[in-house]
């Protein structure tokens, strides 16, 4: 694979994994800091699969993280989500909702169980689960300005402050989880 793809070439890097990556059932985990573009390409990914017979689920960590709970909700996300696939069991989850600023547990979410589940966002390849993925991709995207710039785009002029310091966060949980050597890097 290309080591430097521009962002355009999601849908190449994405059907180029589908087709050489072996990857046929599992759980699959996206990870990489903020505004790297770990969603579009795992909206890609799951569409490269799909167009080969393959049928995925796709959950973010962003169902789950917080600015005040940035990584240690994460046995919620093992106990609704990783385990019930891993006895190929359907599954459901409450993913947070935004209301008036603040998140609040929303609605079940009910997931008919496929045999690939990807897990796209900030710590989902931690330490802690590494052994239990199929497969670990990083993304590291552009700088961290560039990164800071594409989120804020995304989210909001008003989130700027929680943005920045989420950036601080990510950036200090990666060198003590030594996430993307556990990774291949794909972008």
């Amino acid at each position: 694979m290309d080591p430097d793809p521009a962002p355009h070439d999601w849908a190449w890097l994405a059907d180029d994994l589908a087709v050489r990556g072996g990857l046929t059932d599992g759980i699959i985990a996206i990870d990489g800091p903020s505004g790297a573009g770990k969603s579009t390409f795992a909206a890609e990914l799951v569409r490269a699969l799909s167009d080969r017979g393959r049928q995925s689920v796709l959950i973010s960590t962003d169902d789950y993280a917080t600015w005040d709970d940035p990584a240690s909700w994460w046995p919620e996300l093992e106990h609704d989500i990783i385990r019930a696939y891993e006895r190929n069991h359907d599954y459901f989850y409450r993913p947070r909702v935004w209301v008036d600023g603040a998140p609040e547990v929303g609605p079940e979410i009910w997931i008919r169980w496929q045999p690939i589940l990807i897990i796209e966002g900030v710590t989902s390849a931690r330490r802690s689960t590494a052994d239990r993925l199929t497969g670990r991709f990083w993304i590291d995207g552009p700088p961290a300005a560039e990164r800071l710039r594409r989120t804020v785009a995304r989210d909001g002029e008003a989130d700027r402050d929680h943005l920045a310091r989420w950036q601080q966060f990510e950036e200090g949980w990666f060198a003590v989880d030594d996430t993307r050597a556990r990774c291949r890097v794909i972008a």
